[in-house]
């Protein structure tokens, strides 16, 4: 009898251990408040854990807060993220919005085979595949091109249709002149 219990100790000591690795998982959600409605984006630590670690760092922080969608383009992505120079109510300058960073270090690449897809949420960079910091964009369609190019983050799991509000950029590269912003993020589904 004494074995069963130890056994059966054992079973509810590692379904609890289980249990709360997956609600632990389960909680890397983002909700983006846009003017059109919120966004909720479920992030991929299992796929890229450091650069989910530095996006909700800065979500912590609220450094997304206000930052504009500097960059958009239709039938491509939005952009956003440049916390240096995109703060619409505290810094932001349009000729230099989506050249800065963030206050911490860049990161290095965390490619996967997981496809850039309608939805899908990736960093952006510069040239150097280890330069992405706090900017990341959202798909408006496939993208298999950036397959292996750039790192994944996560997915918009709901408010599709307010991604695709977002103020159109007009300039050859995106620009978008009084663009859309990310009103408040937060962590977690809202």
């Amino acid at each position: 009898m004494k074995l069963f219990y130890l056994a059966f100790a054992g079973v509810l000591y590692l379904a609890s251990f289980a249990g709360d690795a997956f609600a632990q998982a389960a909680d890397h959600y983002i909700t983006i408040q846009l003017k059109s409605g919120p966004v909720v984006i479920q992030l991929m630590p299992d796929v890229a854990p450091k650069h989910v670690a530095q996006i909700e760092a800065l979500v912590k922080k609220g450094e997304y807060d206000n930052v504009a969608f500097h960059r958009v383009i239709p039938g491509f992505m939005a952009q956003t993220g440049d916390v240096k120079y995109g703060n619409m109510e505290k810094n932001f300058d349009a000729a230099q919005a989506g050249t800065g960073g963030s206050d911490l270090p860049d990161l290095p690449a965390e490619f996967s085979k997981t496809p850039f897809v309608r939805g899908t949420v990736g960093m952006a960079r510069a040239q150097d595949p280890n330069s992405a910091n706090s900017q990341f964009f959202i798909m408006f369609a496939d993208g298999s091109f950036l397959n292996g190019q750039y790192t994944v983050v996560g997915k918009v799991v709901s408010g599709m249709e307010n991604v695709d509000k977002i103020k159109m950029g007009e300039g050859q590269n995106g620009e978008v002149s009084n663009p859309d912003r990310m009103i408040k993020v937060t962590l977690g589904k809202k």
